[in-house]
């Protein structure tokens, strides 16, 4: 039987998400309803991905009882009262990253999941393309011997986006691209926590932070570097260096189709959209949709791959990161 998807705002991310789900089998996925914050935009929305049934109210698709996950691509603002009305609704939910503003709103969003019994995951797509699948396979083989380092730098200009000049819209780069970096760190050490933060920035007067350099230093003398900017165009690559090898992933590292292993580089080709996408590579959402299916199949409440407590990790990273470069939101002071 599919998987029944409703999708929540109908705007860029939603777009591609709906298009990724067109590359899985229809009788594993289906788009049964889409809701936005106007019946007009969701009626656009649901014409041109031929989806059943548009709500003019997020309420609306809380109620739909035929819908078995909510995909949540508003604003992230927005994610933590957005995941709560479904998730007291009893629905499960695939909510957008970052999951929320900081950690107070993470832990709320977690506890109402964990309280109504239902499956959430915070929509890291990167953790499930095949090239990111590889990688924690090569590090559980020890492949590369121990990792002592890895290094990471994402920059792509977002200032010509509105979200991205409004801090009450959430504008800022470390919650914005900090994350993919944050998260790829992460994944490679496993879930740990570092041992110590170093993090500088540069900021807007209105105290948005646009570039932003970042040293995690893990237990037995291992080391992690990242750069994220909202500024400026970055190679976008990362390097992951053991004592017996490297895995490179040599661009688009927030959605990799290609490693680059010892000198070895294979690709992992994505499918062809039926639509013109929003943003590059998107119809690698479809892996993360996937994985959604396979949990909801086996009644699991998080996945194993971006558990709950990576989502608690992420957030207090980018908090702290936040604290030292000094960017504050105004759910900060809730």
């Amino acid at each position: 039987m599919a998987t029944r998807w409703g999708i929540c705002s109908a705007g860029f991310i939603s777009h591609d998400f709906t298009v990724a789900l067109k590359t899985l089998p229809p009788g594993e996925h289906q788009v049964v309803a889409v809701a936005a914050r106007s019946l007009k935009d969701a009626q656009e929305f649901a014409k041109k991905h031929s989806i059943s049934r548009a709500y003019g109210s997020y309420e609306e698709l809380a109620k739909d009882p035929d819908i078995d996950v909510v995909y949540v691509g508003v604003i992230h603002p927005y994610h933590h009262s957005t995941c709560l009305l479904f998730t007291n609704a009893k629905k499960n939910v695939l909510c957008e990253k970052p999951l929320a503003m900081n950690r107070r709103e993470v832990q709320e969003i977690l506890d109402s999941a964990k309280k109504n019994d239902v499956f959430l995951m915070e929509a890291v797509w990167t953790r499930f393309f095949p090239a990111s699948v590889e990688i924690r396979r090569l590090l559980a083989q020890k492949e590369l011997g121990d990792v002592k380092l890895v290094v990471i730098e994402f920059g792509v200009p977002l200032m010509h986006l509105v979200r991205s000049m409004k801090k009450e819209l959430g504008a800022g780069t470390i919650i914005d691209i900090g994350v993919y970096c944050i998260q790829f760190i992460s994944m490679v050490y496993n879930g740990e926590k570092p041992e110590s933060i170093k993090a500088t920035g540069v900021c807007q007067a209105e105290g948005i932070d646009e570039t932003v350099g970042v040293v995690l230093k893990y237990s037995n003398n291992r080391l992690a570097v990242f750069t994220c900017s909202s500024v400026l165009e970055l190679r976008n690559n990362a390097i992951i260096v053991g004592t017996k090898g490297t895995i490179r992933v040599p661009e688009t590292v927030w959605s990799p189709t290609s490693l680059d292993v010892n000198g070895k580089v294979t690709q992992y080709p994505l499918p062809e959209p039926y639509l013109p996408l929003s943003y590059m590579n998107g119809t690698g959402m479809r892996y993360e949709a996937e994985e959604v299916r396979q949990c909801l199949l086996k009644g699991l409440k998080e996945s194993s791959v971006m558990p709950h407590s990576d989502s608690m990790l992420l957030v207090e990273l980018e908090d702290e990161i936040r604290r030292q470069v000094g960017v504050v939101y105004s759910q900060d002071s809730k």
